[in-house]
């Protein structure tokens, strides 16, 4: 039916950059809202940003200022600009989005997730 299909995580330095790709695949019709959340070892998953098909966005306050969402829905792909890494922000990061499907159903669908290490 649909994929989700992450990209972009790996080890980074505190204070350095990644950048994290999500490309939705299959019997798409539209594409609501499109997220990346996270989960860090010991933790419950949480949001880190969402972005709507209108471009509206939302971050979460451990992030404001240092990550931004964006996406091209021509590609059915969102991004995750991540600056000024912390070790805190160490977790695996999933592609989350609503998805209305060819027959016109609307459901929700996550992507496998990616790992993101900051560490010296």
């Amino acid at each position: 039916q649909v994929q989700l299909v992450e990209s972009g995580g790996g080890l980074v330095q505190p204070g350095g950059s990644l950048r994290l790709s999500c490309a939705a695949s299959g019997s798409i019709f539209n594409i609501y809202t499109m997220g990346w959340y996270r989960q860090a070892p010991g933790k419950q998953r949480e949001l880190v940003a969402a972005i709507t098909s209108g471009g509206n966005r939302n971050y979460a306050d451990s992030v404001k200022g240092r990550f931004t969402i964006s996406r091209d829905n021509a590609k059915n792909t969102v991004y995750l600009q991540m600056n000024s890494l912390k070790p805190e922000d160490t977790a695996v990061y999933y592609c989350n989005a609503d998805i209305r499907i060819l027959t016109m159903a609307l459901l929700n669908y996550w992507g496998q997730g990616t790992h993101v290490t900051v560490s010296s």
